[in-house]
């Protein structure tokens, strides 16, 4: 997957080999497209030698590693962490190995996190991940406190702020996430009303589906009145042919996946800056959410974003 600021992406590459092939000098191409020619080079021979399969991404994992921990090390490692529940500080000196090589060690076979582990047996204990994509979407409602045009407590400190934003009210961002992929949809609305809950549910749908995903089985969300008792949600999942779950009662972590997006959504836009008014916050959720979902690093997808499991995914089906 390019990174966000890449001069070429995999677009970019075909209008570079077709501006080559009109008659253009490769140099002049370059400059057009801010490469270097070493650049425009590679990327003309890999369409010569493969043709359009030449110009997608690959990966820059390297073919071999001979200076990687030997198998009967690492082995070694994860078993004292499973059995003495030690962090890499403790286990590098009875190992005999620098901390930062064990800690590699645990996170390469997801025993990084104490609490990702029966404490009893130390087995990994997985985190429960729906097959496909669609399979089950979580859908949760965040409240927000609305910004005062000129800015709150964040640009005028926390007296001025709190004086201004006595009467604003709140904002209520409605997110969806899709289980296998974690692809995300959010919008901000002044409610979390019946109506419009079910509206925001037909749109991510549709967002969803622009998207790759299609058909969405399942939809889990708390008990909260809206999604409890309503009509027009039990409209909206028959038109989209899909099943309503609840979480249990007083049990957000059922509807973790969610919930964490919301944390991820406060740290990374809501409070990423201060915003000079409500307006403008609620603008910036656009470009937060391409990020997240096409370029942001997903610890839980291996480092990738959430798309390429999409990606993944219509290719293995297709």
């Amino acid at each position: 997957m390019s990174h966000r600021n890449a001069r070429l992406t995999v677009h970019g590459r075909r209008l570079l080999v077709e501006r080559v092939r009109c008659g253009r000098a490769v140099a002049h191409v370059a400059a057009e497209m801010g490469v270097s020619r070493a650049t425009a080079h590679k990327w003309i021979r890999r369409w010569r030698t493969e043709g359009e399969a030449g110009l997608a991404d690959r990966s820059s994992r390297p073919r071999t590693t001979p200076h990687r921990t030997p198998a009967a090390v690492e082995a070694r490692v994860c078993h004292e962490r499973q059995v003495r529940k030690l962090g890499p500080a403790r286990l590098g000196p009875v190992l005999g190995l620098p901390a930062s090589t064990v800690h590699r060690i645990l996170v390469r076979h997801g025993l990084n996190r104490l609490a990702h582990l029966d404490r009893p047996t130390g087995q990994l204990i997985r985190r429960y991940e729906r097959d496909r994509p669609g399979e089950l979407l979580h859908v949760d409602v965040k409240k927000l406190g609305r910004i005062p045009d000129g800015g709150g407590h964040r640009v005028l400190g926390r007296q001025a702020g709190r004086a201004r934003r006595s009467n604003m009210g709140f904002d209520y961002i409605h997110s969806a996430v899709d289980d296998h992929s974690r692809l995300a949809y959010s919008e901000v609305h002044p409610d979390e009303k019946a109506v419009t809950c079910a509206g925001f549910l037909q749109r991510a749908a549709v967002f969803f589906a622009t998207c790759g995903i299609t058909r969405i089985e399942r939809v889990l969300t708390d008990n909260a009145w809206p999604y409890r008792k309503s009509f027009a949600r039990r409209r909206a999942l028959a038109d989209l042919g899909a099943a309503g779950k609840l979480t249990r009662a007083y049990r957000p972590q059922t509807n973790g996946k969610v919930e964490r997006f919301n944390r991820t959504l406060l740290d990374e836009w809501a409070y990423q800056r201060p915003y000079t008014s409500n307006t403008e916050r609620t603008d910036a959720l656009t470009d937060f959410l391409h990020t997240y979902n096409h370029h942001r690093c997903h610890t839980a997808l291996g480092g990738k974003p959430p798309i390429s499991r999409v990606n993944n995914a219509a290719s293995q089906y297709s």
